[in-house]
């Protein structure tokens, strides 16, 4: 049998909670969680409680950084020729400047 699943303060978390979105945001979403580091579940109800997600730098998340950027890399190279340019793409690179500049902190 399974440990239960408890938060922070011992608290039993037995009530689930679902939400429906579009094919982007569930790619949105799962590139601000693979960039975190955190489990979706959690990453997520951080940001529905308006609670710091503190990024704590890992291999994962490295490679998470690294596969963005080549994304992004790839995307810019391909609007450099059509001209247009997604939210979702701007969005992508800021939360990558975010993530890169506060682990330059942590280096500091």
């Amino acid at each position: 049998m399974s440990a239960k699943n408890r938060d922070e303060h011992g608290r039993f978390r037995n009530i689930t909670v679902g939400f429906r979105v579009s094919p982007e945001e569930n790619e949105q979403i799962n590139t601000a969680v693979a960039l975190s580091g955190l489990p979706k579940q959690e990453y997520c109800y951080r940001k529905c409680l308006n609670r710091d997600i503190v990024v704590q730098g890992n291999p994962r998340v490295y490679k998470a950084l690294r596969d963005q950027l080549a994304s992004v890399l790839d995307e810019l190279k391909r609007i450099e020729t059509a001209g247009e340019l997604r939210d979702e793409l701007l969005e992508n690179i800021e939360l990558i400047a975010r993530i890169l500049d506060g682990l330059k902190e942590e280096r500091r």
